[in-house]
């Protein structure tokens, strides 16, 4: 049976507080000392969760009870902190901040679910004795709960940060672990979805270098430690994630993988191996065709528009990817995987051709088009899932389809949420599907095993020769 000892849970009273500096600060601090430490991002969020796996070393997971249920996050948790000497799992948002009012899906609910200690960072600035009302406000709003200690952050001298600690004190609330002091800029620049990627960021490592010695210097790293090792050890009885493979010999899986495209869930390129796949790592950016052996192609999500001139020039890995789709390979696209898949996309009022395997054009707003949870219900054909299908995704997007040239086969209504299409997601056509919302293999399992289907139908007819891949794709196309 595996178990966690050591763990804290590091949230804020609002976006914005902190909460990054410090998780990432904090895992730096505890790795200079040779600590094995390992991190979690709670909620959806690809980039933050990118941010904290540089950190600790070693991949950190999401843990999100909308996209997957609670015995997938017990024991995801587990099975990845288990055997490190302290797990960091970094909040969203506000600490009580969910999907309704009752919270569902918060930081506190996920914090009181695996029982860990919370340190609550608190944006101090212009406020003394308030910051210290506000603060024991989310101490004692969710019994669940155990806010071990906080942090001040941007604390304008001594006297500041010593009427807010006193403040504290005498209203019975928790320890002062820390006092960030006003810092000049942001130490981690951010745009339109969020951070910068490590991936875009020119020096990652010069950025988790500077958190760590602004956390070292301005926080209590040692009695944080403490404070998470008081955490009663947590244990999980149920087995791992063990699927067989689906039957017939691996296939090769591309997926494209740079800074343009890098959002991807550890766990769906997991489920994909587990299932039968091995991984081939694409670039939109750099080569000009897909391997000749691939038997599927993953287009994960990303930041197709800030490289819309690059994509564009590649017109050889363009119409390389339109010519795969359309003999038939199989393909699932997510958000900015999508977009490539369109027509075009326009950005700042230039239009940029992309590889055209659906008949839509895209546009760059100023404002999120989508934003937040979505469920999606399988309700038409579609190569991936069988009707009736809910799917709980995520959808976090700047673009939205402008118009469609002809008519676009859609699998799925949008419960709520955005989509693509006056009130649909999941396009289609022959063997690709295409969605703005990015689903969880945790919550979504059968959609690894359908992928390796797919692509084992499409490798039978390449390897039996051009006459079979075209009944194939004539037969998928319904011609």
């Amino acid at each position: 049976m595996s178990e966690v000892g050591a763990r804290i849970t590091i949230a804020g009273t609002s976006g914005d507080a902190g909460k990054t500096l410090l998780s990432l600060g904090l895992l730096g601090a505890w790795r200079r000392r040779k600590l094995k430490t390992v991190a979690f991002k709670k909620g959806p969020d690809f980039i933050d969760a990118a941010w904290l796996g540089r950190a600790a070393g070693q991949t950190a997971r999401n843990l999100d009870s909308f996209l997957m249920d609670d015995r997938a996050i017990l024991r995801s948790f587990v099975t990845h902190a288990a055997g490190a000497d302290i797990a960091v799992i970094e909040g969203n948002r506000g600490i009580h901040d969910g999907r309704d009012a009752q919270g569902t899906h918060s930081t506190a609910a996920l914090a009181a679910m695996l029982e860990s200690p919370v340190i609550l960072i608190h944006q101090v600035r212009k406020a003394t004795r308030t910051a210290a009302a506000a603060m024991m406000g989310c101490c004692t709003f969710d019994s669940r709960i155990t806010i071990a200690g906080v942090v001040l952050n941007g604390v304008a001298g001594k006297r500041h940060r010593d009427v807010i600690t006193e403040s504290l004190a005498a209203a019975g609330g928790p320890p002062v672990v820390g006092a960030i002091p006003q810092l000049d800029g942001s130490f981690l620049p951010g745009r339109h979805l969020g951070l910068v990627t490590p991936e875009e960021h020119p020096v990652p490592e010069k950025v988790l270098q500077q958190a760590t010695d602004i956390v070292s210097e301005y926080v209590d790293i040692d009695r944080v430690f403490a404070l998470a090792g008081a955490a009663t050890p947590l244990s999980n009885s149920e087995p791992p994630v063990v699927s067989a493979p689906v039957g017939g010999g691996a296939v090769r899986l591309g997926y494209f993988r740079d800074s343009a495209f890098s959002f991807y869930y550890p766990e769906n390129l997991e489920a994909l191996r587990r299932a039968g796949a091995e991984l081939i790592a694409v670039s939109s950016l750099t080569d000009t065709m897909l391997p000749e052996t691939l038997d599927g192609l993953y287009l994960g999500g990303g930041f197709p528009e800030t490289h819309a001139v690059r994509l564009a020039d590649n017109s050889k890995m363009r119409e390389s990817v339109r010519r795969a789709a359309a003999a038939g390979m199989p393909m699932y696209a997510e958000c900015g995987g999508l977009v490539y898949l369109g027509e075009s996309l326009t950005v700042d009022d230039r239009m940029y051709p992309l590889a055209g395997v659906f008949p839509v054009r895209l546009t760059l707003e100023k404002k999120p088009q989508g934003h937040g949870y979505a469920r999606l219900i399988v309700d038409s054909d579609n190569p991936f899932f069988a009707a009736g299908t809910l799917i709980n995704a995520h959808e976090f997007h700047y673009t939205h389809i402008t118009e469609s040239v002809d008519d676009v086969h859609t699998a799925c209504a949008v419960d709520f949420g955005a989509g693509a299409l006056a009130g649909r997601d999941g396009l289609t056509t022959g063997r690709v599907m295409a969605c703005y919302a990015h689903l969880h293999a945790l919550g979504t399992p059968a959609w690894a095993p359908a992928f390796i289907r797919l692509a084992r139908e499409y490798r039978a007819g390449r390897i039996a020769g051009p006459h079979m891949g075209c009944h194939v794709c004539c037969a998928v196309s319904g011609a």
